[in-house]
């Protein structure tokens, strides 16, 4: 059963993680960067994560009316954690290895996040597969922004 409050309540939390995207943007040091074929467009990345964020919340609210749903949760806040940390790394600070350290963290998250969810709660579970494929492609275009931009982080 999903409740509207608890709903916005995982919302919000995810709402406070995009928001660094508007206080970190690209700008013009990551338009410079060499970048492979298959960067996703620009436009994708708000896209995407806003999608994310909304089958994020919704699996959790889901997950959180549940019995034995501690752990599920706890992947949760770490991922929400993981994933307000990275764009201020990668974006403010220039630090691109340290993100893909961060991103290594996000990923763990992630996985036990799906698990635990999918464990509980089926439809739960399949809502975070889209988050985990989309990170295996930001975690590949960071390792390979970081690999063949030796001098700009």
């Amino acid at each position: 059963m999903m409740t509207l409050p608890l709903f916005l309540t995982f919302l919000a939390a995810s709402a406070a993680a995009a928001s660094t995207g508007f206080l970190f943007k690209p700008g013009a040091w990551y338009v410079g960067l060499n970048k492979p074929t298959w960067t996703p467009p620009n436009w994708a990345f708000p896209v995407v994560w806003t999608t994310l964020y909304l089958f994020s919340s919704y699996a959790a609210t889901r997950v959180a009316v549940l019995p034995g749903n501690s752990q599920a949760l706890a992947f949760w806040a770490m991922q929400i954690a993981f994933n307000t940390l990275w764009t201020p790394v990668f974006f403010g600070a220039h630090r691109m290895l340290t993100a893909l350290l961060v991103m290594a963290g996000l990923l763990v998250a992630v996985v036990g996040m799906l698990v635990t969810f999918w464990a509980l709660d089926t439809v739960a579970g399949l809502l975070i597969v889209p988050y985990l494929a989309w990170l295996v492609v930001a975690a590949a275009l960071n390792l390979w922004v970081w690999r063949f931009n030796p001098r700009q982080g």
